[in-house]
């Protein structure tokens, strides 16, 4: 019977760190694999004639160097940092080559050593990672295919983080993308550099403007901490009082009550993907992206002054899992993921064309909600649909608000908005 590869979780602390029988394993291993400098510490404690295998640059070759081995009959012993389970390469193998061709013998956590280090209790920190390729510099409105942007959303939802950083998604850079979205403020950083080694020094409670000047040697744990306890956003039915809106035009935004019900035939799910088009001062949108935390929402606008103020909006409410794009639709639409819902606040005079292709794009079961106050706009979007072949129905929405007169309080009538939800047709 083959022998399983047997994962060890090692620290630069070397052979000392390890468990007998972690030990035992590696120095009858035949086969060795692991980053040059984890090799490098472990070469003493190898049986002569091992062969090892240098995986820097060369992930994705290891299943093969693994499964060669042990059809050779050869014993192999892949070295991971701290625990391997945990944002390790465990994983990755077992999904590769199968649960019962891997052993997993963990060691601490590094993660867990830097807060020990500190004396902090981690239990109800969120871990998250950024060791991933070189992503470069966080720019406002990126995407979740940025190495950071899984980190930037874990931050809206907690109030302490443990983080595994890399040399290029380092502390400084993770500080500076704080910086951009002026949520430096709100955060204080220590880092912990070189675990388990001579050198080791943590740099404590440094303010994100402090961090992002600083190199730190590697490799080092991030910890991140809100400066003072905060009340959670608020997630839905924002004031209309809370969207800067275009002036002297003041009121071109899609009120709360409308607002309200256009999302919720949204069918939102925490990560949709969601297109919002004609977004005005981003109302919709950004609510949108609140209730979507794992999500993201993708919004066009043509007007420059709109833009602006949807920027500015986005800016004030702490939203960072948006991109603003100032064209008129569909211009760059294409370069967008597929939507789970689309919201039409605007359609700058392409209506049956836009219509057409959202109906194309949306995924299985996914839902286009457009809003219209004019009798035109709303029979030509009906018409659109119908040679499309979508499922659609619509709502007439009249609100009244309450306004004062005298010592006593009138209704005030809202314009009455047709709110159009559709789907693909079944055909």
């Amino acid at each position: 019977m083959t022998e399983p590869c047997t994962i060890v979780g090692v620290l630069d602390d070397g052979a000392d760190g390890l468990a007998p029988a972690a030990l035992m394993r590696l120095r009858s291993a035949d086969v060795v694999i692991g980053g040059a400098r984890v090799l490098t510490l472990f070469a003493p404690h190898l049986r002569p004639g091992a062969q090892t295998f240098d995986l820097t640059g060369k992930f994705a070759q290891m299943p093969t160097w693994i499964a060669q081995a042990r059809a050779d009959g050869l014993k192999v012993v892949v070295l991971a940092t701290g625990d391997p389970l945990c944002h390790g390469v465990a994983q990755y193998l077992i999904d590769k080559l199968g649960v019962a061709a891997c052993v997993v013998l963990p060691n601490v956590s590094t993660l867990q050593l830097a807060f020990a280090r500190l004396g902090w209790a981690w239990q109800d920190a969120h871990i998250a990672s950024v060791h991933s390729k070189d992503a470069g510099e966080w720019s406002l409105g990126s995407t979740p295919e940025h190495g950071l942007y899984s980190l930037l959303q874990d931050l809206q939802r907690h109030t302490l983080l443990g983080i595994f950083t890399s040399p290029e998604n380092s502390p400084a850079r993770i500080a500076r993308m704080l910086l951009a979205e002026h949520l430096d403020a709100d955060w204080r950083m220590t880092v912990v550099e070189r675990l388990a080694q001579r050198d080791e020094r943590a740099r404590h409670d440094l303010s994100i403007a402090d961090a992002a000047q600083q190199t730190f040697a590697d490799p080092n744990i991030v910890m991140l901490r809100r400066a003072s306890a905060a009340r959670g956003p608020v997630l839905f039915g924002l004031a209309d009082e809370s969207f800067e809106q275009r002036k002297p035009e003041k009121g071109l935004i899609t009120k709360r009550e409308v607002r309200a019900v256009s999302l919720a035939r949204m069918q939102l799910r925490a990560d949709s993907v969601v297109w919002d088009i004609g977004a005005g001062s981003g109302a919709v949108g950004l609510e949108a992206a609140r209730l979507c935390p794992r999500g993201h929402v993708y919004a066009i606008e043509k007007n420059t002054d709109d833009v602006a103020i949807a920027a500015r909006n986005r800016e004030r409410l702490r939203i960072t899992n948006t991109t603003l794009l100032h064209a008129k639709a569909p211009q760059g639409m294409e370069a967008w993921p597929d939507p789970d819902a689309v919201f039409i606040g605007g359609s700058g005079g392409e209506l049956e064309e836009l219509i057409a292709l959202c109906l194309r794009r949306l995924k299985p079961d996914g839902w286009l909600v457009m809003n219209f106050v004019t009798l035109e706009n709303q029979a030509l979007a009906l018409a659109a649909l119908k040679a499309c072949g979508a499922a659609w129905d619509v709502t007439m929405l009249q609100a009244a608000r309450s306004q004062p007169i005298l010592d006593m309080h009138r209704l005030a009538a809202e314009n009455p908005v047709w709110i159009i939800a559709a789907q693909r047709g079944s055909a």
